[in-house]
């Protein structure tokens, strides 16, 4: 397993509950994809992204099951960041914690 984290506010948390799938937060569908963070990258994520927020949740996926819509990029500073070019499923959550 080649874990990814995406961060969700607890609204965008509860409306992928109800959903069933993801298609994005507002800044996720301005660029075309949903960002991921790996482990290490989370972090720095969180600080930049999500300073201050309350209800933070942390979501895990399995990179290696995402397929060909996973596409690993450049950006912050240069280092490649999972960007996926579909929606999320709910199925596809390995793990859920508040960040």
């Amino acid at each position: 397993m080649t874990p990814i984290i995406k961060l969700l506010r607890a609204a965008e948390w509860a409306k992928f509950q109800a959903d069933g799938h993801f298609a994005g937060s507002p800044d996720d569908l301005r660029d075309g994809y949903i960002h991921f963070s790996t482990p290490d990258q989370v972090a720095a994520t969180l600080a930049k992204w999500f300073a201050g927020e309350i209800g933070v949740m942390a979501l895990t996926v399995d990179a290696d099951g995402l397929g060909e819509a996973l596409k690993w990029e450049p950006a912050r500073g240069g280092q490649l960041f999972p960007h996926l070019y579909r929606p999320l499923r709910l199925d596809e959550v390995a793990d859920v914690r508040p960040a």
